[in-house]
């Protein structure tokens, strides 16, 4: 489903540049949960951020679905940077998820998972009506449709952002850190909510420190390091049995 490979990541130019990923490859298969765990500052989300083209990579390449993320390749082999309405209509495919929910503060949690396949996909408002009832009932708030996010608390606000990244129907679903926002006591419910789309098999990578998760759910981790990956495989082999002395300093601080 992704095909990541040779890819960097450079913020500013020259002397002053910062070099965040170094050569990253990952290989992520249709229908599985790739966890990526790491240290703040390892490139985990800014990975995330190249492969919904939010950021441009520097070089490398990023195939999702069979298709370059991006960029066209000419008759001579020279890359071309696509237009963005090109790319945008790329990452329709792409649901993600963030740290901070960004909901539309003026809009009930129903409105807020219909406008986008309204405004950007040109469906019926009474159709996307229908189907975001649907998903609001299925993250567990089909008795929170008409409230606003400031009467939501951070969990339920975050499975909304989930329920309106899935109105877009992707076919990947992206995870940047979904519970660091959140009170300990409200971790678990958006986690059941990703349990039951991974039981649903949907294509999932998911940045996260919550190692639980990673062990019962992923069927692939990632561990991350100084922009390059350290360590990769089941859950078994990298958390319950390291082989790099990186990855078990980090998980001797986080378990």
């Amino acid at each position: 489903m992704v095909e990541v490979r040779g890819v960097h990541k450079e913020f500013g130019r020259g002397a002053d540049a910062v070099h965040v990923l170094r050569g990253v490859d990952l290989t992520v298969a249709r229908g599985s949960v790739t966890v990526v765990l790491g240290p703040s500052g390892s490139g985990k989300s800014t990975l995330l951020r190249c492969v919904n083209e939010l950021e441009e990579i520097t070089a490398g390449s990023i195939v999702v679905d069979g298709e370059r993320m991006g960029y066209r390749e000419d008759a001579k082999g020279v890359l071309h940077r696509l237009h963005p309405k090109v790319i945008a209509r790329q990452r329709q495919r792409i649901g993600m998820v963030f740290q901070r929910f960004h909901l539309f503060p003026h809009m009930t949690a129903l409105e807020n998972v219909m406008e986008a396949p309204v405004q950007v996909r040109g469906m019926s408002k009474r159709d996307a009506r229908t189907r975001a009832l649907q998903l609001l009932e299925r993250v567990g708030l089909g008795d929170r449709t008409d409230h606003y996010p400031a009467q939501l608390s951070g969990g339920q606000q975050q499975r909304v952002a989930i329920a309106r990244a899935l109105a877009m129907d992707p076919e990947l679903m992206l995870f940047d850190e979904p519970t660091s926002a959140l009170d300990p006591e409200l971790v678990g419910e958006v986690l059941a909510v990703m349990k039951d789309l991974a039981a649903d098999g949907m294509t999932m990578i998911v940045v996260t420190h919550e190692i639980g998760f990673a062990r019962e759910v992923a069927d692939h981790v990632v561990f991350m390091d100084q922009g390059v990956i350290v360590e990769e495989g089941a859950p078994a082999q990298v958390i319950d049995s390291p082989r790099e002395q990186r990855t078990q300093e980090f998980l001797a601080h986080v378990l």
